[in-house]
């Protein structure tokens, strides 16, 4: 065990360079709730090369990640308050977290020991398409933040669900006036379906791709102060892009599948000691964003 930065983190193979990477994949896990534990429990389990089992849905997306690449990478898996046992790949490492920072803290924190030129951040429980890692890497340009084309995952069966179309553009508004969403944008995707990779104006958050030097340059990192532990933060990342005259783009040549939202929550939403307090971010986000979305963006998109 090797403190880094105030973290745990577990090296079991010593042997493993950590230069050797091209691209740092985040995972950032909360402890699973009850209910996800008796849908991966029914799930079955996976017996993994090195004799050792594991139960089917905690390492799904690790073992995607790993299956799918066609580059150098490594897999960061950021266990946010809790402590479980994953994937023995040689790529694959554990920061554990001693106490629940949330999303935004434990990506921060993903971040901080990764060591690839690119950084990939995804969700639990997603599903990737083949060489996802260097079609995204190779055409990420500066100050570019790159997401892909979006299905929907069914992580019971684990496939993709055929009866939901695809997301590909996202239009940002104020959904209810009370917070920053995405919301699917049609005339868009007609409009750029001939072009392989296109700029829009909003993502889930579920995935995303940078140069490290954009996330040391532009993002620097999440802000959990102004923001408190969770949400809003795709919307962060993507106001500080257009600051510094960046571009958040789709690229439809790849894809990833995201858990559908009929299925039940992977993990808690915060914690007692550290509640997510969404409400608090939505207005945070209103306050400091409002006026340039307004002023800037929406005439910027003629939207």
């Amino acid at each position: 065990m090797k403190i880094l930065n105030g973290l745990r983190l577990k090296l079991d193979n010593p042997n493993w360079a950590w230069d050797d990477a091209e691209i740092g994949v985040l995972i950032t896990m909360e402890e699973p709730t009850k209910h996800m534990r008796t849908e991966a429990a029914s799930s079955g389990f996976y017996d993994s090369p090195w004799g050792k089992r594991f139960p089917r849905l905690q390492i799904l997306t690790i073992d995607e990640l790993l299956n799918n690449a066609r580059g150098e990478i490594e897999v960061i898996a950021v266990l946010d308050g809790y402590w479980t046992v994953l994937n023995d790949d040689k790529r694959v490492r554990i920061v554990h977290l001693g106490k629940n920072r949330g999303m935004r803290g434990a990506i921060n924190a993903g971040v901080a020991v990764s060591r690839g030129k690119y950084i990939m951040r995804t969700d639990e429980h997603c599903m990737f398409g083949e060489g996802y890692d260097t079609i995204l890497s190779l055409q990420c340009e500066e100050n570019w933040i790159v997401t892909a084309k979006r299905y929907f995952l069914d992580p019971v069966q684990w496939k993709v669900m055929p009866e939901h179309p695809p997301v590909e553009h996202e239009k940002l508004v104020i959904q209810g006036g009370v917070k920053f969403a995405g919301q699917r944008w049609a005339s868009r995707d007609e409009e750029q379906k001939d072009v392989p990779i296109s700029e829009t104006m909003a993502m889930q958050g579920s995935m995303w791709l940078m140069r490290r030097e954009t996330w040391n340059n532009v993002v620097g990192e999440l802000d959990t102060e102004t923001y408190g532990p969770h949400v809003q933060d795709s919307h962060e990342m993507v106001f500080r892009l257009w600051k510094n005259d960046g571009k958040l783009m789709v690229n439809k040549s790849t894809w990833f599948a995201h858990k559908h939202r009929s299925f039940s929550r992977t993990h808690n939403n915060g914690t007692k000691e550290n509640p997510a307090n969404c409400e608090y971010a939505y207005s945070q986000a209103l306050k400091i964003w409002g006026d340039y979305y307004q002023n800037v963006i929406r005439p910027k998109w003629n939207i």
